[in-house]
């Protein structure tokens, strides 16, 4: 790679390299490659400036060194096709006001210079649009806005007002490249809401004297065959192969269940689930245009197809109305022979600003609602939730938090409640997957000590514990290991409280001491904080019938039901059964939202008119959904998106109020005589840019951003 030290201190150094060499996806690769490096602290790449940044550390890099590196970078690597395609594609950095200010300013700086030239720009600037219009009538498609823009532009040439016809363009081309730029944000917020690029990982690698080093990476960096390594706390960034390790790994965003599962070498793991206890070496599975991200960007491409009903009438109306205008041009023709009347409503109609506010209107909601956590893949959802009657809620991870709380515990062995609980808390307060931290918080809660007085603990993964307190031997985890495998005596009653714990929705944690059981904990899945509130907001807001389906049993389901005061609740459901409850909803004409999180709600998602997942769902259950909330917005999220969606349509039904109030006007004024064409063209374009202006605004208020509602 030829390059160039700009800049140069101890522990930081720019480079430069030759932009009309190298591409910005090889320039990626060499980011990719770099970050890698032991001893480089941080490396940020401008593709814009195309320079590299890199803090290092001076105890283990100098400047000579990086500048190998560089050299080292030749087209074995960067012209390498396979390494190429496992990085992404850097997107281009557009400002608005920069490409707005540019066309400002070449907009009149045209007009100094020669005639001969001026002439021939005007021709490069104006024969497009009047080329779309020829070629619409050649559809047969006469009545359309570009043959009206097309006729305007040419009425104001046929009669020389070269200005207003520049004027016309020159607003036309604002308007265009507003639209385009937000719809390319719109695009950037939501991939960027699906998955951080700026995300970090550790890269587990052979070092050059062949030890194993560790380094903290960027996610965009990862290659597929890649490890990485996750410890106990953290989110599994990527979808992949457990390598080595062991450990427990909390998936009800997949299997709706609250408790963690055993991962081993040859266990699959998906990116989006929490590693609660132990250590994994990890190996990417898939990377480039088979990650999420991509798969996420074609369905936001696809969902320019999607619209709102608002939108197409929007549409349809902007373009029936192209006749009026030409017959009203006609109409004054006929009765009055003024040409500058002619052109005054020729130059103003009702399509432009239709047609450009309405998609601005929705892009800018799936813009907002990405910046609020929501993932939106089309602005048909939008609506779809606005109009919606009926909302089906699965519970595990929905309306529960999928996070376990000691709900009652059994003494044996004339043992007190609080007794076995300060032996419990002073065992399992050592680790930190869910139960232990539930035991913990019981024991705080009832204010309980629990000083450490046992030997060292010995954590049997997915079983239990095993230790020593005053020379007896504790054991405290599942039955399995509690009765099978460490023998221990059952006790009497022991089938009353297993089925009491079937019937309220509970897990139970076996402690025994010395082959005799002292106590039995029982765990329930609390509903979550807001979801009474979210239920009531929704009623308010319109909706009739709110509903639980689950495949928990009856009395787990009633007690949901109860806390959250749902309309209706159906326990012990299969996935099946989700999906045929939303079919006969929707035959008896209403409009049903299906909001959950795991695979087994992936077919009943797909049959309701919007299906929404939360949080970080399991894969198929984000590619079948329509929309996605994010785990910090919570059910909170469901109601602000019926908020979005209802002020959308709102929005754009009184902006196209408006522009047809608006536009008329100017065309009363024009028939009349009171404005020119020229006026008449550069209000009705500076309208158009208005509207879509205020369709771009936010529809949320400050506060309902910020504060839980």
């Amino acid at each position: 790679m030829n390059f160039t030290v700009k800049h140069s201190l101890p522990g930081r150094i720019r480079i430069r390299y030759d932009k009309s060499r190298i591409s910005r996806r090889q320039a990626a690769l060499a980011y990719s490659l770099l970050s890698v490096q032991e001893g480089m602290s941080d490396v940020s790449v401008n593709y814009t400036t195309g320079s590299f940044l890199i803090y290092y550390d001076v105890k283990k890099l100098s400047e000579k060194y990086i500048k190998a590196y560089f050299i080292a970078l030749s087209d074995k690597y960067l012209k390498n096709q396979e390494m190429l395609e496992a990085v992404e594609e850097p997107d281009e950095q557009e400002s608005l006001l920069f490409d707005l200010g540019l066309m400002t300013v070449m907009h009149y700086v045209k007009r100094i210079l020669p005639l001969p030239l001026r002439i021939l720009i005007r021709v490069v600037s104006l024969g497009p649009r009047i080329l779309k219009g020829i070629e619409q009538i050649s559809k047969g498609k006469v009545f359309k806005s570009e043959v009206l823009d097309a006729a305007a532009i040419s009425m104001a040439l046929i009669t020389r007002d070269i200005k207003t016809a520049a004027n016309i363009n020159f607003l036309l081309n604002i308007g265009d490249t507003i639209e385009e730029f937000t719809k390319k944000k719109s695009y950037s917020d939501l991939a960027n809401r699906l998955l951080s690029q700026n995300d970090h990982v550790q890269l587990v690698k052979k070092g050059e004297d062949g030890k194993v080093i560790e380094k903290t990476v960027p996610i965009s960096v990862l290659k597929k065959g890649d490890t990485v390594v996750v410890r106990t706390g953290s989110v599994i960034p990527v979808d992949g192969t457990v390598l080595s390790g062991e450990g427990l790994v909390n998936q009800a965003t997949i299997t709706g269940e609250p408790l963690a599962v055993e991962k081993t070498s040859g266990s699959s793991v998906f990116a989006g689930t929490v590693m609660q206890e132990g250590e994994l070496f990890i190996e990417v599975r898939a990377t480039g245009s088979q990650t999420k991200v991509q798969n996420i960007m074609a369905m936001i491409d696809n969902s320019q197809g999607l619209k709102v009903s608002s939108q197409v009438r929007s549409e349809y109306l902007a373009d029936s109305l192209v006749k009026y205008n030409f017959l009203l041009s006609l109409g004054v023709f006929l009765f009055t022979g003024n040409i500058a009347k002619v052109m005054a409503t020729l130059m103003v109609d009702y399509s432009c600003a239709m047609k450009l506010a309405s998609p601005i209107a929705v892009l800018s909601a799936m813009k907002e609602a990405a910046e609020n956590g929501i993932i939106v893949k089309g602005g048909k959802f939008l609506e779809e939730v606005s109009a919606a009657d009926t909302v089906v809620f699965d519970k595990t991870g929905t309306l529960t938090a999928a996070t376990p709380e000691v709900s009652r515990i059994i003494a044996f062995d004339g043992r007190t409640e609080d007794e076995v609980l300060a032996i419990a808390a002073c065992l399992e307060e050592h680790f930190a997957h869910p139960v232990a931290n539930a035991i913990v918080k019981a024991a705080t809660e009832r204010k309980i000590l629990h000083p450490e007085e046992h030997a060292k603990v010995e954590y049997i993964v997915a079983h239990g514990i095993a230790t020593k307190l005053n020379g007896k031997k504790l054991v405290i985890g599942s039955r399995h290991f509690i009765f099978d495998d460490e023998k221990i005596q059952i006790p009497d009653g022991l089938d009353q409280i297993q089925h009491e714990a079937i019937q309220n929705g509970e897990s139970l944690l076996y402690l025994a001491e010395e082959k005799k059981l002292i106590g039995i904990f029982a765990f329930n899945d609390p509903v979550r904080k807001d979801a009474a509130r979210v239920i009531k907001k929704l009623h308010q807001s319109g909706v009739k019938n709110c509903v639980m389906i689950t495949g928990d049993d009856e009395g787990a389901a009633k007690n949901a039901a109860k806390v959250t005061k749902i309309d209706h609740y159906i326990s012990r459901a299969l996935p099946e059964d989700k999906f045929k409850y939303i079919e006969e909803q929707k035959k008896k004409g209403h409009k049903v939202i299906m909001i959950g999180d795991g695979i087994n709600d992936a077919p009943a998602l797909s049959c309701a008119d919007t299906g929404i997942a939360m949080g970080n769902c399991a894969d198929i259950t984000g590619e079948t959904a329509d929309i996605i909330l994010s785990c910090d917005n919570g059910l909170e999220g469901l109601y602000k998106t019926r908020v979005l969606g209802t002020r959308l349509m709102k929005k754009i039904d009184s902006n196209n109020r408006g522009i047809v109030a608006v536009n008329t006007a100017f065309m009363l004024l024009g028939l009349f005589g009171i404005i020119s064409p020229s006026v008449a063209a550069i209000l009705h374009n500076a309208s158009t840019v208005a509207f879509s202006v205020n369709a771009a605004k936010p529809l949320l208020l400050p506060d309902e951003t910020e504060r839980s509602i």
